[in-house]
């Protein structure tokens, strides 16, 4: 009981310590194998019928960074930051439910008939929603897995901030990222050279409702 207490202190320590940062310590280099430690964490988050729709570019060269800045709008973080983590999400990510559900039944996570079926299920299903439903959802999962990767960096002592503030045709046409991708966000990783400031939050009464909602 009480190794469980201490590790929900910590879990509430990271997600009280976390702060938007926007200047970072340029000389500071995160590992490519931390950003895929980071990246592991991250996708251990939900997603819908777990087709896990992410997809990152992970940015670290600053002849790349460069081309990115303007269409990140010129904001600092995009160079000093060790590394930018564009975040996309794959409108057609039904495509890979055999292999996700092969998977599990093939490692005993589920019956093989029942991974079968689910696979054949998430595929059908999915593949006639109209494309505005999938990118909703890709949406919607993206940003559970930018959340997640957040709060795995400031668990291990780096600072992000997440970015909405760019430009996605620009960030298309840069990566030559095919239309079945949604841009989620920019997440810029790193460490602060200014502390992030505390921001305020509503109280509870005014976004939370038990059993209704009052607008």
């Amino acid at each position: 009981m009480a190794s469980e207490l201490k590790v929900e202190q910590e879990f509430s320590k990271v997600i009280r310590e976390r702060r938007s940062v926007r200047k970072y310590d340029s000389s500071w280099k995160i590992s490519d194998e931390e950003i895929k430690e980071l990246l592991v964490e991250a996708t251990l988050a939900p997603s819908s019928s777990n087709l896990q729709p992410w997809r990152f570019i992970v940015i670290t060269d600053q002849e790349i960074k460069a081309k990115l800045l303007p269409i990140a709008y010129n904001q600092a973080q995009i160079t000093e930051s060790s590394a930018v983590i564009a975040v996309l999400g794959d409108t057609e990510a039904y495509s890979n439910a055999e292999t996700i559900y092969g998977h599990a039944g093939a490692t005993g996570l589920m019956p093989e008939d029942v991974a079968a079926a689910m696979a054949k299920r998430s595929r059908e299903g999915y593949s006639s929603m109209p494309v505005e439903r999938l990118k909703d959802i890709a949406l919607i999962d993206g940003g559970l897995v930018s959340m997640q990767l957040m709060l795995a960096a400031k668990a291990r002592g780096y600072d992000t901030v997440p970015m909405g503030g760019f430009d996605p045709a620009g960030l298309k046409e840069l990566f030559q990222i095919s239309p079945r991708y949604v841009p989620v966000m920019l997440i810029a990783l790193g460490k602060a050279a200014v502390e992030g400031r505390p921001t305020g939050r509503l109280p509870l009464e005014a976004v939370a409702h038990w059993n209704g909602f009052r607008a």
